[in-house]
């Protein structure tokens, strides 16, 4: 089965046929090891043992594949000394599986260790970067290091759900619906009851990077909300690679602990006035309940 492993530098025009998922006994353990010849001199210093890909000089593991897909390929790991080392196999950055994430190389031997990166399903298009490390008893460290390009169509997608309004607060999910990670920027309107603009905030950049298939509740602070009235609050999230989404939702803001006496049955005819405007109104998707807000 040929592996999907490449040298370094410009991808080949025809991508080789990835793997298939691996099955068990790829990973079974297996250990190919061979001497080394031309023994060091008795006068020569030690050299240390070392990590590299196997075969063809490569300085690097490249690897393409799209989202789901099982990579393979060989590490080489020599040992030109006079004693046996053990060391520790993992991935940084890429999630691979080894053959022996624990291994002992003997003396003037050379290691080779199979091992599998499988690509992230919920992975966008682009390229990542990694590395495959040893490191031994003695805390000495190795690492090559991993090119990984994931294929696919890019498409920026997003949606605004379960918008809702609160006493001093509009929380809101956003979910990443496309094969990028998203930067979003948001942008806050409201109207109230005339027609009056009470919020007008202008698109800005969040601090949250959603990877494709993620989900992330926000809030935005409303201090400065009415007293009495009735808003139309408006979302608008956009993102790179024109991912779009709006959202909209009512309330009604009744100042129940600030009414008494005589003013309360005035209170109570706003507060029914506003939930039968809310009431007619037709429901959008991704809107939050409706209702009154104290």
């Amino acid at each position: 089965m040929p592996t999907a492993a490449r040298a370094l530098g410009p991808p080949p025009r025809t991508p080789r046929r990835l793997a298939g998922p691996a099955r068990p006994a790829v990973l079974a353990a297996f250990l190919a090891l061979t001497s080394l010849t031309g023994a060091p001199r008795a006068d020569a210093r030690p050299v240390g043992w070392s990590l590299a890909p196997l075969g063809g000089g490569r300085p690097a593991f490249y690897a393409e594949g799209t989202p789901g897909a099982v990579l393979r390929d060989t590490l080489s790991v020599t040992n030109p000394g006079r004693t046996p080392v053990t060391v520790r196999l993992r991935g940084t950055g890429v999630p691979a599986v080894f053959a022996h994430d624990g291994l002992r190389v003997p003396a003037r031997t050379r290691a080779q260790v199979p091992f599998t990166v499988t690509v992230p399903r919920d992975a966008g298009p682009g390229d990542r970067t990694g590395a495959i490390e040893a490191r031994d008893a003695r805390g000495r460290r190795a690492t090559v290091p991993v090119r990984l390009r994931v294929g696919g169509p890019a498409l920026a997608a997003l949606t605004v759900e379960h918008l809702a309004v609160h006493a001093d607060r509009i929380t809101y999910d956003l979910v990443n619906r496309g094969t990028t990670v998203l930067v979003p920027k948001l942008a806050v309107r409201a109207d109230g009851l005339f027609g009056r603009r009470v919020l007008d905030r202008a698109p800005r950049t969040l601090p949250v990077r959603l990877p494709p298939g993620a989900r992330r509740t926000l809030g935005e602070p409303w201090p400065g909300r009415p007293v009495l009235d009735e808003v139309r609050v408006r979302l608008t999230v956009t993102a790179a690679g024109g991912a779009r989404a709006t959202a909209a939702t009512s309330a009604a803001y009744v100042p129940w602990g600030a009414v008494g006496g005589g003013a309360a049955p005035v209170a109570a005819g706003v507060a029914v006035l506003l939930r039968w405007r809310h009431a007619r109104r037709p429901r959008r998707a991704g809107a939050g309940p409706a209702g009154a807000v104290s």
